[in-house]
């Protein structure tokens, strides 16, 4: 293999700029302008790194990853493209692209790609893409449903590369854990993985933390203090939270992106770092743009890989998928028996819509395993207050029964007729109706308010409220009555 770079660029000027900073570097480069050309000159003299344009006059430069991938998977290829779409960048690295570059980059930017590439350990052997796994989950992760599956095959695609990742989605829904799986199927997992709260750290240390600091350089620095960029060299850098960064510090981190370069705090020199930035946010990062609190050149520069994460409430079996490992792992350092949960438990757990998703769910779990024992968890030992958060807006009405017919041996539902059998309740008032019917479904269950709400078709907070009312309006009336 030789140690040449192959540039692959049809506009000559472009070339010309690409090959003169690289030269400049030490960097020995030829240049191809075309995908025939390219094919060409990698069968004569196999390259280490390919610098490759994906709009070419002869075709699609994923081709030529494609044939890299299978004829030569020891040699890296960095894509260039003006196209910075999610669509382009995942099948660049989908066909094995190393690193991705958006046009337009500076020479520093440029350099840096090349020699990372040049200094990378072999590619990890990867999982095919199209392999799906089953609930214990992948990297952290538990469950198997097809939003998930997603999210993986994606982590996988873009693990070994070098390119930025801007995580989204709601709080709760493992962002820091989608973080470490990329880290984890990186060609640095054995170098640092550094996290960052950008909302967990006051304004006026934000920049020390993130660059370090030397002694003396404000009150309070005894001593010289790496930062988190600097920590996290050669490996990952994680900054969640990443819209809550003051603007004037959103500069420096742009001019680090840039440069590949920090200057700590007091120092009167930069020096240079290797990371990889993977960040993370709850908020719209577009919306933060629009209302001047986040840098629109910054937000590119980050955005080149967006992840969104699903929320839990889209994410279908996983909800118990999640809530039964948890619930073994809670018991084991509790010292508790339980096995499962019963069928309205589990019944109640998929239906709950999980405004705090998977931090809320595992919360939930915690509390049952602690204040409760027995082998099966069942839906009186689940926290009241988990209800408060159900609308009434998510109760389902009853289907409608035609004229005369009869309701009957349907599970859990005692027999309902309708037609004649209903004339008495004509005339009477339609909240005197809701109370005696779900008064009467809630003496058929026992007493149980959640299995009643589960043959109404309605939300258990629904029912509570209800309750709440018909008890203060007695309450009134017995005042009245004794005044």
């Amino acid at each position: 293999m030789s140690d040449s770079l192959l540039l692959v660029e049809d506009t000559e000027t472009l070339s010309l700029i690409y090959s003169r900073t690289l030269n400049r570097a030490g960097h020995q480069v030829d240049c191809a302008y075309s995908l025939q050309q390219a094919h060409e000159m990698i069968s004569a003299d196999r390259p280490r790194v390919v610098l490759l344009d994906l709009q070419l006059p002869d075709g699609d430069g994923i081709d030529l990853l494609d044939r890299l991938r299978v004829e030569a998977p020891d040699v890296r290829a960095i894509v260039i493209t003006a196209n910075g779409s999610i669509y382009r960048a995942v099948q660049a690295m989908r066909a094995g692209a190393f690193d991705f570059l958006v046009k337009p980059f500076d020479d520093a930017r440029l350099v840096n790609a090349v020699q990372n590439a040049l200094t990378s350990a072999p590619a990890p052997v990867v999982v095919e893409e199209d392999q799906e796994v089953d609930a214990q989950g992948f990297q952290g992760f538990i469950g198997s449903s097809e939003a998930m599956n997603g999210i993986y095959r994606m982590i996988r695609s873009i693990g070994r590369s070098t390119a930025t990742v801007f995580i989204t989605g709601e709080s709760g829904t493992g962002k820091d854990v989608c973080a470490r799986a990329i880290h984890s199927m990186s060609t640095r997992a054995s170098k640092p993985f550094v996290p960052l709260n950008c909302a967990a750290i006051p304004r006026d240390l934000l920049e020390s933390e993130v660059f370090g600091h030397l002694k003396g350089a404000f009150t309070g620095a005894l001593s010289d203090k790496p930062g988190a960029a600097a920590v996290a060299d050669g490996g990952t850098l994680f900054l969640d939270e990443i819209c809550e960064m003051d603007l004037s510090l959103q500069t420096k981190l742009l001019r680090f992106l840039q440069t590949s370069t920090i200057q700590p705090v007091g120092a009167s020199r930069p020096r240079n770092v290797d990371v990889r930035i993977v960040c993370a946010t709850n908020r719209d990062p577009i919306k933060e743009v629009k209302a001047g609190r986040f840098r629109e050149d910054l937000y590119y520069r980050l955005h080149v890989v967006p992840i969104h994460m699903p929320p839990l409430a889209g994410r279908g079996s996983d909800i118990l998928d999640i809530a039964e490992a948890c619930l073994q792992e809670f018991s084991a350092e509790e010292h508790r028996q339980f096995k499962g949960f019963d069928e309205e438990a589990s019944a109640l757990l998929a239906r709950h819509p999980w405004p705090g998703n998977v931090r809320q769910l595992l919360n939930v779990i915690r509390n049952v395993v602690v204040l409760n024992e027995g082998e099966l968890v069942t839906a009186g030992m689940l926290p009241p207050d988990m209800f408060v958060d159900l609308s009434a807006a998510t109760a389902v009405p009853p289907a409608p029964v035609g004229r005369g017919s009869v309701v009957s041996n349907l599970p859990g539902r005692p027999p309902v007729a309708t037609g004649n059998a209903m004339a008495g309740l004509v005339g009477r008032p339609m909240a005197e109706v809701e109370r005696g019917l779900i008064e009467a479904t809630i003496e058929h269950c026992n007493g149980s308010i959640p299995q009643a709400a589960k043959i109404l078709e309605l939300s258990p907070s629904t029912i509570y409220r209800k309750i709440e009312v018909w008890n203060r309006a007695s309450a009134g009336e017995e005042r009245r009555s004794v005044s």
